[in-house]
């Protein structure tokens, strides 16, 4: 690989609507490598033993700091985690103050999600260190986009041309916004389905099209990604109860099978079972839920040993 074309040209990883369509085909081919390695019986590789990275979670998470911080152990670098709920963040330390406090410690690399949409970009305006965003606030959540698109390209080999259809809280979801650019810029064609309630009126800008009848947006797309709905981002009722939801836009075995063409779903996780997407869709031989889980780490192993190179 010609030395120019194996470099992201972005110092942070902060949105999927920052990278080029370069930086994303450079991020999934490393990813591929990664995937190799980790089917290896020796799963580690020294690549970033010089690299502290701290993994600042501002919000509950479990897969994708869980994730996050097997793929920096895979790279033999130096980790170290908190969680906010459990340190001075909830006695009132700024968001600075904790993250000067962290690279006082000399730290090269912060992961950090937040419950505020830009506190990555603001982070990276304001310290020393390179930063990746595991997910800010509704706003984007690229590393989650990035292992969705290398999910789709390992099942099909390719993501141009495919059509994908995201279903369900599209209004509180930073899945949904980090997919939509990813496999836009990849070449996929787009569609969100749900209630009116929950799908954001900017939305149409963006490309893609809208849905609000779940057969046709199955009948429709090559993939399904079934997002859960977000409760704990809901600060008033969207729709009447979760049996309704799930009666107009929960998918189930029944309805996968009456489609005339076999279709594969995927969910971000963690899976509300019986609400959008019943046991035995998630468990069917359709479902690639697994196989994200997998390819997450790979992904953010890539993302991580490109931004190490890319400071030089």
């Amino acid at each position: 690989m010609a030395e120019n074309s194996s470099k992201l040209s972005t110092k942070h990883l902060l949105g999927i609507k920052d990278l080029s369509t370069e930086d994303i085909q450079l991020i999934l081919e490393t990813a591929d490598n990664f995937k190799d390695v980790l089917q290896r019986p020796i799963k580690k590789v020294p690549s970033l033993r010089d690299i502290t990275i701290a993994n600042i979670f501002f919000e509950n998470s479990t897969r994708t700091k869980l994730s996050f911080e097997l793929a920096e152990k895979r790279l033999s670098a130096d980790t170290v985690s908190f969680a906010a709920s459990s340190s001075s963040v909830s006695k009132g330390e700024t968001l600075i103050d904790t993250v000067n406090n962290i690279l006082a410690m000399k730290v090269d690399m912060v992961v950090m999600r937040h419950p505020h949409a830009g506190a990555g970009v603001f982070l990276s305006k304001h310290v020393n260190a390179q930063i990746v965003n595991a997910g800010d606030g509704a706003h984007e959540h690229p590393t989650q986009a990035l292992l969705d698109a290398f999910s789709i390209r390992e099942k099909y080999g390719d993501v141009r041309g495919k059509k994908v259809a995201i279903i369900g809280d599209i209004l509180h979801s930073r899945v949904a916004l980090s997919n939509i650019l990813c496999l836009q810029k990849l070449g996929a064609e787009v569609m969100v389905c749900g209630p009116t309630t929950l799908i954001p009126k900017y939305i149409g800008s963006l490309g893609v099209k809208i849905e609000h009848n779940l057969l046709k947006a199955l009948n429709w797309c090559d993939v399904a990604n079934m997002l859960r709905i977000q409760l704990e981002r809901q600060d008033i009722k969207y729709f009447p109860s979760l049996r309704e939801y799930s009666m107009m836009y929960g998918l189930n075995k029944q309805i996968l099978d009456s489609l005339d063409k076999e279709i594969t779903i995927m969910h971000p996780g963690p899976i509300n079972r019986g609400v959008e997407i019943t046991s035995d869709v998630a468990d069917s031989k359709q479902a690639i839920i697994l196989d994200q889980v997998e390819n997450g780490v790979a992904v953010r192993m890539a993302v991580l040993y490109l931004l190490a190179n890319s400071k030089d």
